[in-house]
């Protein structure tokens, strides 16, 4: 079976990959498996295997200039934003590679003559499943730590976008990692997705995707026992305080909202502003999007400042929420709120070939004084992943508080204020795995990243314990008594027993 990759800015299709059979999948694991029990990579010393992961990053970056416009054609994601993300992976490599050569082992503190350390060691056979937003930076994410620990790994990335994933494993062959160390196989996730996590060899899962996939795929990993790690939902709130910079503000909700044109799910799509400024940044944030709107158009244009939704299906779904917000007049859209058609502006880019939707704002209809209406639609409280936030208003710093944590997710939250004691009390009250102040979407190899709620996933990404979570713990006890001593403390079943006999 053969599986059409779209350009989302066309709907042309420009390239085929095989979808792996469920007995592709049988196969891929069992030679993983071979391969982990052979000790090539699992067992290779750990100056080995950041070397690897070493000559990956060098390798990274010299293929840059074929990597990035082949992820912008299969995402449709604007070139701009890819030529700043893509570089930045070689840092997870990089990481890792220092985690292992510098990580030291614990000693623990036995009693007697006992010598007892702690070793991490690879689990596996190990699945990883990544999503269409971001196909190198959320594959390069999982694969390095996992690597790094000695695994084999099966990627399934989206069906959508594969071609990348496939590129690397490419490039990793020539930076000296083994052959069937790392294995892709793309397809879908009712056939290949499935087969690959209910196989009882995989030891662990990690997916990123939607609180749906996810939930389902946590019930088959369970019940093999296998470890779980899951990135998923979010609908992040941004606070916008009347002691913010207004300008810096608006930046940053743009920019939290617009990026990959809204499909990711730290994007910042509930906007909570200081009602003694709403106007203002209202003001201010419809110039903003009506200035993005203008300067759209086919991504692969450096000029071009947001590129099209992924699929018509995505396209139908953002367009369903918006239409229904507006419908049941308790939203309105300040700017946006449709479909584009006609010519690009900026390089008459013909839209209605593409699935582009226009940088929405909606606001409260304002039906009857309730300038809050808002919050009774589906917008407010699914992810919508697309170019759509809404916009309320508080009054006061407990109200915000409540309005950012009124959803069932918590992956990631904002707040932006020049008064830092304001920032950091309201940091501390939010419930999310990552609150970013005054800043957004920062990532860096080190630092964690994760959901604080069951809808936003389970566990973490990035730093030593995604690393820690790939391997499993194995404790070796020495015993460096002498013969006499250990007799007299050890005889359980000695004829002739004087003192106390050791136990535990």
């Amino acid at each position: 079976m053969r599986i059409p990759i779209e350009d989302p800015a066309t709907g042309e299709i420009f390239a085929q990959c095989h979808s792996a059979s469920s007995e592709d999948v049988g196969e891929a694991i069992e030679l993983a498996q071979r391969v982990f029990q052979s000790g090539t990579w699992s067992k290779a010393s750990r100056h080995t295997r950041a070397d690897v992961l070493e000559a990956a990053a060098t390798l990274l970056t010299s293929e840059l200039p074929k990597l990035i416009p082949l992820e912008v054609r299969q995402t449709g994601r604007a070139v701009r934003e890819m030529q700043a993300q893509v570089p930045s992976l070689v840092r997870w490599f990089k990481y890792y590679a220092a985690l292992l050569r510098t990580e030291e082992r614990a000693v623990l503190p036995a009693q007697g003559k006992l010598h007892n350390w702690v070793d991490r060691v690879p689990l596996g056979v190990v699945a990883q499943i990544t999503p269409f937003n971001h196909p190198l930076l959320i594959a390069v994410k999982k694969l390095a730590p996992a690597l790094a620990a000695g695994n084999c790994v099966i990627a399934k990335p989206s069906e959508l976008t594969p071609l990348t994933t496939l590129a690397l494993g490419k490039l990793l062959k020539q930076a000296g990692l083994p052959d069937g160390v790392f294995n892709v196989l793309p397809g879908y996730g009712a056939s290949t997705g499935k087969a690959l996590v209910q196989h009882t060899l995989i030891r662990k899962v990690d997916v990123t995707g939607g609180t749906a996939a996810g939930r389902a795929i946590g019930s088959i990993t369970g019940g093999n026992l296998a470890r779980y790690t899951a990135e998923l939902g979010g609908k992040a709130p941004l606070v916008v305080f009347a002691a913010a910079d207004l300008d810096v503000a608006v930046n940053g909700v743009v920019f939290g909202s617009f990026m990959a044109s809204g499909q990711t799910c730290i994007a910042s799509t509930r906007i909570i502003v200081e009602n003694s400024v709403l106007d203002t940044v209202l003001e201010k944030l419809k110039a903003k999007t009506e200035s993005i709107a203008r300067r759209m158009g086919s991504p692969s244009n450096p000029d071009s400042m947001m590129g099209p939704l992924v699929s018509a299906k995505q396209l139908q779904s953002v367009t369903a929420l918006v239409d229904e917000a507006v419908g049941s007049r308790n939203a309105a859209a300040l700017t946006g709120g449709k479909r584009m058609a006609g010519q690009s502006q900026l390089d008459g880019v013909d839209f209605a070939k593409g699935y582009f939707f226009e940088p929405t704002v909606l606001v409260s209809s304002s039906q009857g004084g309730d300038n809050q209406s808002i919050l009774r639609t589906r917008i407010w409280r699914e992810e919508a992943f697309g170019p759509v936030i809404a916009v309320v208003g508080f009054d006061t710093e407990a109200q915000a508080i409540a309005l950012a944590n009124d959803s069932e997710f918590g992956l990631g939250a904002l707040v932006w204020t020049r008064d830092l004691a304001q920032g950091f009390r309201v940091s501390e009250q939010i419930d999310a795995g990552i609150v970013w102040v005054n800043t957004h979407h920062r990532n860096d190899p080190s630092s964690p990243w994760g959901g604080a709620t069951a809808a936003s996933g389970v566990g973490s990404e990035n730093g030593v314990d995604a690393l820690r979570a790939y391997t499993g713990v194995k404790s070796t006890v020495v015993n460096y008594a002498a013969a006499e001593e250990a007799l007299a403390a050890e005889d359980w079943f000695g004829e002739r027993r004087e003192g106390a006999v050791r136990y535990g």
